[in-house]
């Protein structure tokens, strides 16, 4: 196999997180010498008539090429009825490409509604049942409708979209500010709750002497300008909200914070943001929940019931203040880093997978 080719729907705004991962992916991919194609399909500025007639003249040469389609709803429906996946999947199988399909969402969206909702399984399934290969972002036993021993399916995990910055340092000196990373905050109406969580949290770990500086890093962040410094009106807590950043900086940025609070729901190895700070080699205090599985269990966290604030806020002051607990943390997610979630290892296990068929 010396070639694949990525296959993409609408670009996301205002950051295409599936893109990155392309990217990514295709540089890991060409260190392996193999090339990576990303072929985008410009149904959302073209129509479908126009987009699939230009995706048929593409593939002429792919027959018996992959073609890894990467699916999330909105990257194939305005509306979050992704019906044009399955017509770009015929086109593949007309050209007799071999088609793989790499599930970044593999059930229906949070909040899409009934009859939406069950629109996104039925073509999740149905998609499914014509692939040579369905790669998904987490492990296959929480994927209640996939058959157990399917030889099809695989699971790879997902990598950062960052640029790893340099190992971070434990700082001995009980006095120091400590930095807390917060990485991604979620749309309306959740980023209130979210607001309020780290509000919380904040406040009781400065009842118990740390002096404590949080930085926001992006999407959603500077959306949540207005809330943020609203609730950290009466917190004697350093504040910085950087928004956006060019992924060549984010690592840098974490790779100088102490630790990353999560409060974007539960953890899971579909978390991307908590998979930067897995590669910045952070301690992560975030919710456990019934999707945190294998391999984010492996880094260096301290996971508390979802909505506990209580119990975050005292894992997130253990860990700052315990050194020597949170140096055991960093090391722990470095391994799990180079073990299962960086790029190296994604590309070599999708070769593996794509090899077999």
């Amino acid at each position: 196999m010396d070639q694949i080719v990525t296959l993409l729907g609408r670009p996301d705004c205002p950051a295409d997180g599936v893109q990155d991962y392309c990217e990514f992916l295709g540089r890991a991919l060409k260190s392996r010498g193999v090339e990576s194609v990303i072929v985008r399909v410009h149904w959302a500025h073209k129509g479908w008539r126009s987009a699939l007639a230009e995706l048929w003249r593409s593939s002429k040469e792919w027959r018996g090429r992959w073609v890894v389609l990467q699916y999330t709803a909105l990257a194939w429906s305005s509306h979050g009825f992704p019906f044009g996946v399955l017509w770009a999947i015929a086109v593949l199988r007309l050209r007799g490409a071999r088609c793989g399909v790499m599930y970044h969402e593999p059930r229906q969206q949070e909040g899409s509604g009934l009859i939406r909702g069950a629109c996104q399984n039925w073509i999740i399934q149905t998609m499914y049942l014509h692939l040579d290969r369905a790669i998904f972002s987490e492990p296959l036993d929480t994927i209640g409708w996939i058959q157990k021993n399917n030889a099809k399916a695989a699971f790879i995990p997902i990598g950062a979209n960052i640029s790893s910055g340099g190992p971070t340092l434990a700082c001995p000196d009980e006095g120091a500010v400590k930095t807390v990373a917060i990485f991604c905050l979620s749309h309306p109406p959740n980023v209130t709750l979210e607001v309020e969580d780290i509000a919380s949290v904040a406040r009781s770990a400065l009842a118990t002497g740390l002096r404590l500086r949080f930085v926001f890093i992006g999407r959603g962040t500077e959306e949540a300008e207005p809330q943020l410094r609203n609730a950290f009106r009466d917190i004697p807590a350093e504040l910085s909200i950087l928004g956006l950043v060019d992924t060549k900086e984010i690592g840098d940025l974490l790779a100088r914070c102490d630790v990353m609070l999560c409060v974007r729901g539960t953890l899971s190895p579909r978390r991307g943001s908590a998979i930067a700070g897995v590669a910045c080699g952070l301690p992560i205090v975030g919710y456990e929940g019934k999707d945190t599985g294998f391999p984010i269990t492996e880094a260096g966290l301290e996971l508390v019931p979802y909505r506990d604030r209580l119990a975050l806020a005292d894992a997130l002051g253990h860990v700052l203040r315990d050194d020597r607990l949170r140096e055991d943390l960093r090391l722990q997610s470095q391994r799990a880093h180079r073990l299962y979630f960086s790029w190296e290892r994604i590309a070599e296990r999708l070769v593996e997978e794509l090899g077999d068929g």
